[in-house]
């Protein structure tokens, strides 16, 4: 389970995300007041949007620093997940926004609103600037963490929302068509639900004590039973501890004449799921084959 890291100092990340949240919440103020002065539904829907984004930093700052804290006895697994649980708040939060954004446009459809289309046009094109920012405050961290992979993916729809903002009150300016606004409004609604949809899935995988995506159990399986000495494995547990540590549980059957290399075995057991699928995490109960459990299952525990 090998992971290409791009690891950056934990305080120069902190300061860009810190940077980023004021831009955000700063671009959130001027696109509200805006699109009430223009009447623009796109607008405000963009503007909610990088709100979002701005909360979802502020989470992911607070998670970030949680997630440094050591085990200790009340938290024996240590803090790491406290970035899982921020990024299915902001996943969540996302979906709920993009479900109101849908349903005020689908209102507008049938009550058209007048759009000032110059002043969207100016504030779009001010959004895109920041949002072209923001990503890239965040670009290098969102490689190695779903919370701030989360943020980073939101400013790139946001990027793409101003665009269509910009084009909505080109269109609004040209031709007069205030039918775009609450029709963009719907692209961006759309696009924000799609995004939150296909990336909540991991997330909850984490939570709920999936395996990896990316490591097929049964090939875990077979390297520890190809271990010289191995009779058998059962309760096998294969789960993610945080997004880039995988964790193995199992009881491991040695053979009646090899029990005295038992040590060694377990030890060899540990050091191929190391090599194969980047497993450092492993705990392995030993079982001679004459005492081992009974009508054992070989995934989980009954």
């Amino acid at each position: 389970m090998g992971h290409g890291h791009h690891h950056v100092d934990p305080d120069a990340g902190d300061r860009r995300v810190a940077i980023a949240v004021l831009v955000n919440l700063g671009l959130t103020a001027a696109q509200v007041i805006g699109g009430v002065l223009a009447g623009s539904l796109a607008l405000i829907a963009d503007a909610l949007h990088n709100f979002s984004d701005a909360i979802s930093l502020i989470i992911a700052f607070a998670a970030r620093k949680i997630a440094r804290r050591p085990a200790n006895e009340e938290m024996t697994f240590g803090y790491g997940r406290a970035e899982i649980v921020a990024a299915l708040i902001n996943y969540t939060t996302l979906i709920v926004i993009g479900l109101y954004l849908a349903f005020e446009a689908v209102m507008r459809f049938t009550d058209p609103q007048p759009v000032e289309g110059w002043l969207i046009v100016i504030i779009a094109g001010i959004a895109l600037i920041v949002d072209a920012v923001t990503a890239a405050l965040t670009f290098a961290m969102s490689k190695d963490s779903a919370n701030i992979r989360a943020a980073f993916l939101h400013n790139v729809a946001d990027a793409l929302g101003s665009i269509a903002v910009i084009l909505a009150g080109t269109l609004v300016l040209l031709f007069g068509w205030n039918i775009v606004d609450p029709l963009v409004t719907l692209m961006i609604s759309g696009y924000i639900l799609w995004q939150a949809l296909s990336e909540i899935g991991g997330v909850i995988r984490i939570l709920m004590l999936a395996s990896p995506p990316e490591v097929d159990v049964r090939e875990i399986v077979s390297a520890m039973t190809a271990v010289d000495g191995v009779d058998s494995v059962h309760h096998v547990h294969v789960w993610q501890m945080q997004e880039h540590t995988a964790a193995v549980e199992a009881h491991i059957v040695i053979t009646p004449e090899k029990w005295e290399a038992s040590s060694t075995i377990k030890a060899d057991i540990k050091t191929r799921l190391a090599d194969a699928f980047g497993i450092s995490h492993t705990t392995l109960e030993l079982e001679c084959a004459p005492d081992a459990c009974d009508d054992a299952q070989l995934i989980g525990h009954s």
